[in-house]
């Protein structure tokens, strides 16, 4: 068996390729699907399936585009509902790959159609050697029950049926079986994922908070509890994917843009800048917002940037801009208008006003702190990583709903504010929101709480 795992930092995303004389399948590919076709081909195989674990609300499937270049069968769980051509697969249900078996395991619980794929090489074993969990099971976490909606579809009723796909699919299955997920650590579709990327059934009965002994009542109580607000992309990407997406190549190719015509359209458009918070700290175009390319971006682009909305690009180079709208598309947004040719420097260049934001380590944080009492500071990371330790005197607003939680802080725009997140890449997210809420002098701590801790400084937990 030829088994490749696929993963993408920006999304947090597994996909594979199993392959077997000759024969091979994808599973739960990104949009930009490329790499697959490659490596099919220089493995020497033919894709025959594109196979979805669910119905993907946290990105834009490839499936379409898969079937449509090799004239592989999409598959996907029966209750998927799925509009595009597909073959809709059962419990039980199997597809043969050369000597590889994948049979199939209906585990609603994260959605109503999720399936997990038990993986067998007949030529080492009868017995199952791999489990591809999808959203069901990841490395430390379980998908989050909330996504679904609809009648009968409550955050309780799917944590019910995520209680019981465990325990009767998952569990019963071998110590040594190696479970595959979907996603890692900084998916939104759960709270306490794992940077691992690969376990085992018995390292997760072992470690995984959500297997470990309880009644289906306190399960459901303790999946429902204090879930974080899902992004406002997932239902238009899971109805996206139900159809299949256009290929990524039909896309319209943005057009540069002069600093006069990005001055012209900015307050219809939202300006996006994809350079590290140093280089957006230094100067930015006034009032655009900083999802840097280092980080999670397609993530952050999905929950900051309405699908629909007209997108300028600000950009170090034309390498990327045409690398930011391959992630856009990834999330579903594919409204590009144009890229301010020539940088941030053409802009200045020209004569422009620039924004700035001032960078600071947390040993100048700790001096400010310690001097001024009116200083503000705002805690963008999520909740669980601040009540687990945050700076003194740090209100929370996370990232993913900062504007609609900011005004519940009653913090003063025309104070300081000190913005900080785990590293400095969500709080210069932050401060660019800031900025366009009236904010006039804001600090974005560099290294963010990690460094604050590994200073030595003062944590404090809790609310």
């Amino acid at each position: 068996m030829y088994f490749k795992q696929f993963y993408l930092g920006c999304l947090a995303h597994a996909s594979y390729l199993i392959g077997s004389e000759g024969k091979a399948v994808v599973v739960d590919p990104q949009r930009d699907v490329d790499q697959y076709l490659n490596e099919a081909a220089a493995q020497g195989f033919e894709i025959t399936h594109v196979i979805e674990t669910h119905l993907h609300a946290d990105f834009v499937s490839g499936h379409r585009e898969l079937a449509e270049r090799t004239g592989a069968e999409i598959v996907f769980g029966n209750a998927a509902h799925a509009t595009i051509p597909h073959r809709a697969v059962r419990d039980g249900d199997e597809i043969q790959v050369g000597k590889v078996k994948l049979r199939v395991l209906e585990t609603p619980g994260h959605t109503p159609e999720s399936i997990c794929l038990l993986i067998t090489d007949t030529e080492a074993s009868d017995a199952p050697q791999k489990i591809l969990t999808g959203d069901t099971l990841f490395i430390g976490d379980v998908g989050r029950p909330d996504l679904a909606g609809g009648v009968g579809y409550t955050p309780q009723a799917m944590a019910g049926m995520m209680f019981d796909s465990l325990h009767g699919k998952l569990l019963p299955l071998a110590d040594q079986v190696e479970v595959f997920p979907a996603h890692g650590a900084g998916s939104m579709c759960g709270r306490n994922l794992s940077s691992e990327t690969s376990s085992t059934i018995g390292a997760q009965r072992q470690f995984n908070y959500a297997l470990q002994p309880m009644s289906k009542e306190q399960f459901v109580e303790l999946m429902t509890n204090d879930l974080p607000e899902a992004p406002v992309y997932f239902p238009r990407d899971a109805e996206i994917n139900r159809a299949g997406a256009r290929p990524i190549q039909n896309l319209t190719a943005p057009v540069p843009l002069s600093p006069q015509e990005v001055s012209d359209r900015k307050s219809a458009s939202i300006v996006l800048d994809v350079r590290p918070a140093s280089e957006f700290g230094a100067a930015h175009v006034p009032g655009s917002l900083n999802i840097g390319l280092a980080g999670q971006f397609a993530i952050w682009a999905g929950c900051l940037i309405p699908l629909e909305a007209p997108v300028i690009i600000v950009a170090q180079s034309d390498e990327e801009v045409a690398e930011a709208i391959i992630r856009l598309a990834r999330v579903g947004i594919e409204n590009v208008q144009g890229f301010l040719s020539g940088g941030i420097k053409a802009w200045t260049s020209a004569g422009y006003e620039v924004a700035t934001v001032q960078q600071i380590t947390v040993e100048q944080l700790h001096s400010i702190l310690e001097a001024d009492s009116n200083i503000q500071v705002v805690d963008v990371r999520r909740t669980p990583e601040y009540t687990n330790g945050h700076v003194p005197r740090a209100r929370h607003a996370a990232l993913s709903s900062l504007t609609k939680d900011l005004p519940q802080l009653n913090l003063l725009p025309q104070k300081r504010t000190a913005v900080i997140c785990a590293g400095g890449y969500r709080s210069s997210a932050a401060t660019s929101i800031l900025q366009q809420m009236g904010f006039e002098n804001l600090l974005n701590v560099t290294g963010g709480t990690g460094a604050w801790v590994k200073a030595g400084y003062e944590v404090v937990s809790g609310q």
